[in-house]
């Protein structure tokens, strides 16, 4: 367990930098730009990537490209939720962001339904209405309150559901993580080239570490699978509702983020639908 307690360390910290960004004058756009320049170097050098496989006729380019374009714009938006709703809700929408998940499976994938994971569909659907509820305030504020994270959840699903069409193509993880990031990597760039902004060391350093913490997320779930092949609904649920909680705990008691009962009984439906659907 200790790869997957790594993992949700990562995935939280990943968070915190976000917030911490514009406090510490560092420009999100370029850090998640150089964040994918570390992520492809990385995978090359531990996940020994075939760059030749994708040249097959089964290489499902669409999912790719469509990969290559939502991760960092994604990216960027859980960036603008941290910084209008804060890291626990943040982090709740994008590990909820499995309910669509799931039902992309039942509808594309044929998987069958179950009557924990219709239960923790539910729950979870109650969940995320509970975190984005807002109190009346200012309007813009009020509406960037529950818009992002609502982005977050879609987005995140976005991603899994072309993940999962990746990996049904049967690419190596290696392989499809690289032409993923490397094509994210072009976008990202392309982005920040878009707004003629100036490049700076401080973005950059940042970039860096947000591309360690990144990959080391993805890094150390995967051992964790492989470290537990026989328990991987226990990875599932320790990853996301590790994630949630830890989350919690760094917005709650380090950021002293403001929560409402109804957007702390969402945080801990949140918990519960993710503990159902794990166990189902």
């Amino acid at each position: 367990m200790a790869y997957v307690l790594l993992a949700v360390v990562c995935s939280v910290l990943v968070s915190v930098l976000l917030k911490l960004a514009r406090r510490h004058g560092i420009d999100v756009g370029q850090a998640v730009a150089w964040n994918y320049v570390v992520a492809s170097v990385l995978t090359a050098l531990l996940l020994e990537p075939s760059p030749e496989l994708l040249r097959t006729p089964a290489t499902p380019w669409l999912a790719l490209a469509g990969l290559g374009v939502l991760l960092p714009t994604i990216f960027l938006v859980l960036a603008t939720s941290v910084r209008h709703a804060g890291i626990v809700r943040s982090d709740a929408a994008q590990r909820l962001s499995l309910l669509l998940s799931l039902l992309a499976a039942f509808v594309l994938f044929g998987e069958t339904f179950t009557t924990h994971k219709m239960i923790g569909i539910a729950l979870g659907l109650l969940a995320l209405l509970g975190m984005i509820w807002r109190p009346a305030g200012e309007p813009g504020e009020e509406r960037a309150g529950w818009l992002y994270p609502l982005l977050v959840f879609a987005g995140f699903a976005a991603i899994d559901i072309l993940l999962k069409q990746v990996a049904r193509a049967g690419l190596p993880l290696g392989t499809s993580l690289q032409a993923m990031f490397a094509l994210a990597l072009l976008v990202a760039f392309a982005l920040q080239l878009a707004r003629r902004i100036r490049f700076t060391l401080r973005s950059a350093a940042a970039g860096l570490l947000l591309g360690l913490l990144n990959f080391g997320n993805i890094l150390f779930y995967l051992r964790g699978h492989r470290a537990l092949p026989e328990h991987p609904s226990l990875v599932f649920a320790s990853m996301n509702i590790g994630v949630v909680a830890l989350g919690a705990l760094v917005g709650l008691l380090v950021f002293r983020e403001r929560l409402s009962r109804l957007n702390l009984a969402g945080v801990a439906l949140a918990l519960l639908a993710i503990g159902v659907i794990a166990k189902g």
